[in-house]
C-alpha cells in the first residue's frame, strides 16, 4: 500500500507542470487530456478538451498526480488543508529550491537554520501549494 498526493490547479496543470520541472526538477511520466475520453465519458465543458485529465509526475523519486481536475466544477482550487514536504540534497540545493517555488508566491517562513536543519523554509507557491523545504540536518 502507499498514499499520493494528488494536486488540482483548476485550469492551469500545464503551467505547474512545467513550473515545478524549471524549479524543482520534476519530469511529468504520463498526462492524459480530457479530450482524449471517450465520448459521453466525461461531463467536462467542451472548452476544457486540453486541460488536463490527469497527470503523473515525479519530483525525486517520489511520484504526485495533478489534473486541472474537477475543481472547474466545484469552484475551489485552494490546498488549505496539506502541504508538500521536500529535503534537498544539500543546504544549496534547498535553498535554490525554495527561491525557484517561492517565484510568484508568498514566504510563511523564510528559509534559514532551525535547531532541526542547517535550511528550512515554508510557502505558499504561485498556484496555491504549500512547501516545506528542508536542507540536511
Amino acid at each position: 500500500m502507499r498514499v499520493q498526493s494528488y494536486l488540482f490547479f483548476n485550469g492551469r496543470c500545464d503551467e505547474a507542470l512545467a513550473f515545478y520541472a524549471s524549479a524543482i526538477g520534476a519530469t511529468t511520466t504520463f498526462i492524459t487530456r480530457f479530450g482524449d475520453a471517450p465520448e459521453g465519458s466525461s461531463n467536462t465543458a467542451p472548452d476544457w478538451a486540453d486541460k488536463v485529465m490527469h497527470a503523473n509526475f515525479e519530483v525525486g523519486n517520489t511520484q504526485l498526480m495533478a489534473s486541472d481536475g474537477q475543481c472547474a466544477l466545484e469552484g475551489d482550487a485552494s490546498m488549505r488543508a496539506c502541504s508538500l514536504s521536500i529535503e534537498a540534497d544539500s543546504q544549496a540545493d534547498a535553498e535554490r529550491m525554495f527561491n525557484a517555488l517561492v517565484d510568484g508566491g508568498t514566504v510563511t517562513m523564510p528559509f534559514q537554520s532551525t535547531f532541526w536543519s542547517s535550511g528550512f523554509g515554508m510557502l505558499v507557491d504561485r498556484f496555491g501549494v504549500k512547501w516545506m523545504v528542508s536542507a540536511p540536518a
